[in-house]
C-alpha cells in the first residue's frame, strides 16, 4: 500500500530498486582506499573514514529539499542556509563525531545578488550554532536543468559537512541494551522533512493560518534545530551514551538503524505541534503514515543508560533545549519501533497499527 508521501509523488526506499542497484555498485570502493575503509556500512547517519592513529574522519551530505520553494514563494532565503548546515551537522554528531567545517553547493537558473547574500546569512548564523566553519563551496549556473515555481528563480542547495572522532568512539548503537532510556529532543516544526506533503496540503503558502498565529510559509519555514551544542556536551559529560538518532524522514524508524537488535518503547511522546495536526486533519493523512513522514515534535534523541537520564536532560536544557524521557529499550526481538500512545508499530520501513 502507498503512504501519502508515495501518492505526493515521493517514493520510499523499497520502492526505487535502482537505489539497491547503485550501492551494490559503490560498496566495493570501500577497499579502494588502503587503510582508509569506511568504518559504517551505508544507510547510517555519517560514515567515518579512519585518518590516522585512533582518528577518524566523519562525512555526511544532505539538501533541504523542496523547503526551498517555500522560501522561493516567501522570497524570504535568509533562514534556508541554517536548515542546510542543520540537516548535516546534525547527521555527523550521530556517530558521536564534533563538527568542523562543512562545504556548499549552491545550483542556480539565473544567478541573484538577493538570494545569494540572504543564503549567506543564513549559511553563517548555522556555522554560528553549530561552531564549524564554511571553508568552501561551488556555485553553479544551470538554466537548462534546474525551474523553480517562478520565472529564473529556481536553485537548489546542498552541503557536505566532516566532524572528527576516535575510532574507539564511534557510536554505531551497538552497545544498546534492554532497560537504556530514550530522550527526545522538542524540534521547532517541520524542519527540513516532508514538504512535498506540506506544501501540497497547506498549498497557498501566504494564507494566514489561525493556529499557526502566521501565515503557512512562514511556519514551515522556521528554521531545523541544530543539536550539535547538546550531542558535545553529553559525550564530553561522562554519560553512558549508547546511540544518537536525528529524526527526519522515516521519523522515529530511525532508531532502527542502530546495530543493536533490540525493540524501542515509546510510550511519553509530547503533544504534536500545531503544524502537525493542520497538516493531518487538513490532509486526513493517517497517524502511522504522519509518523513516517513528519518528526511528529521530536528532532533528536539520545539513548543513554537509564541511571544517567536525568544528567541527559539537565545537560539538554543547560545547552537550550527542551528534553523529556519519551520511551525505554527492550530486549524484544525483530528492531521494532513501538509506539504505544498511538497504537502504532514499525518495522520494514513502515509503521501500521499494532
Amino acid at each position: 500500500m502507498k503512504t501519502a508521501y508515495s501518492r505526493a509523488g515521493v517514493k520510499a526506499a523499497d520502492e526505487m530498486p535502482g537505489l539497491k542497484a547503485l550501492l551494490k555498485r559503490l560498496k566495493p570502493t570501500f577497499d579502494y582506499a588502503p587503510g582508509a575503509r569506511p568504518a559504517i556500512d551505508f544507510g547510517y547517519y555519517a560514515n567515518v573514514i579512519p585518518v590516522g592513529p585512533n582518528l577518524g574522519v566523519a562525512i555526511s551530505t544532505d539538501g533541504v529539499g523542496t523547503k526551498i520553494l517555500v522560501a522561493e514563494a516567501l522570497r524570504k532565503f535568509d533562514t534556508i542556509g541554517i536548515d542546510c548546515v542543520a540537516m548535516n551537522v546534525n547527521d555527523v554528531i550521530c556517530v558521536g563525531a564534533t563538527p568542523v567545517s562543512m562545504v556548499d553547493y549552491i545550483a542556480v537558473q539565473t544567478p541573484d545578488d538577493h538570494l545569494l547574500e540572504q543564503l549567506g546569512i543564513g549559511f553563517a548564523e548555522g556555522a554560528r550554532q553549530a561552531s564549524i566553519s564554511i571553508s568552501g563551496g561551488e556555485l553553479a549556473q544551470i538554466p537548462e536543468m534546474i525551474r523553480g515555481e517562478s520565472e529564473g528563480a529556481g536553485f537548489d542547495l546542498v552541503g557536505t559537512c566532516i566532524g572528527t572522532v576516535p575510532l574507539d568512539r564511534v557510536l554505531t548503537g551497538r552497545e544498546i541494551k534492554p532497560g537504556d532510556a530514550i530522550v527526545g529532543l522538542r524540534s521547532s516544526g517541520i524542519h527540513s522533512n516532508g514538504f512535498t506533503l506540506a506544501r501540497k496540503v497547506l498549498k497557498d503558502m501566504g494564507q494566514y493560518v489561525p493556529e499557526f498565529r502566521s501565515s503557512a510559509g512562514e511556519e514551515l519555514l522556521k528554521p531545523t534545530l541544530i543539536y550539535v551544542r547538546f550531542a558535545t556536551a553529553l559525550l564530553s559529560s561522562g554519560v553512558d551514551v549508547k546511540a544518537f538518532a536525528h529524526i527526519t524522514s522515516d521519523g522515529f524508524l530511525n532508531l532502527s538503524r542502530a546495530e543493536a537488535e533490540v525493540t524501542f518503547e515509546l510510550v511519553q511522546l509530547p503533544e504534536p505541534d500545531a503544524v502537525f495536526r493542520v497538516i493531518q486533519e487538513r490532509g486526513r493523512i493517517a497517524a502511522e503514515d504522519m509518523f513516517l513522514i513528519f518528526n511528529m515534535g521530536i528532532g533528536f534523541v539520545a539513548v543513554v543508560a537509564e541511571a544517567d537520564t536525568s544528567r541527559t536532560i539537565e545537560i539538554a536544557a543547560n545547552a537550550g533545549y527542551e528534553a523529556r524521557t519519551i520511551g525505554v529499550v527492550t530486549g524484544e526481538p525483530g528492531k521494532r519501533v513501538y509506539l504505544r500512545q498511538h497504537g502504532l508499530v514499525g518495522e520494514a520501513g513502515r509503521f501500521r497499527p499494532v
